[in-house]
């Protein structure tokens, strides 16, 4: 049985920017099939949208607070609606 298609949006606090975070972020979603975008904010901190199964999901938090050079203080998770024709995951530049 498939699970069904969630959007989270999320908002990463602590060392994350300037250190691979929105690249590693993207090859994990890639490599559990997630789409959305990852962009750093002016605060120091880093906002996605990541869509794809619940379980999914947790995965791809949890893979990335295992990550050596990215340190997670915490995050804040909000469910928003899916994007159904949306098919990769983007990094945007520079607090785009």
């Amino acid at each position: 049985m498939e699970e069904s298609l969630t959007r989270w949006h999320i908002v990463f606090r602590g060392e994350v920017q300037f250190v691979g975070f929105r690249y590693t972020a993207r090859r994990l979603a890639k490599q559990m099939e997630l789409t959305g975008w990852v962009k750093n904010l002016e605060d120091g901190t880093v906002e996605a949208e990541a869509q794809g199964s619940v379980s999914k999901l947790r995965k791809w938090i949890v893979a990335l607070k295992s990550q050596p050079y990215i340190h997670i203080a915490g995050f804040s998770v909000q469910e928003i609606a899916p994007e159904p024709h949306e098919t990769r995951f983007s990094v945007h530049d520079l607090y785009q």
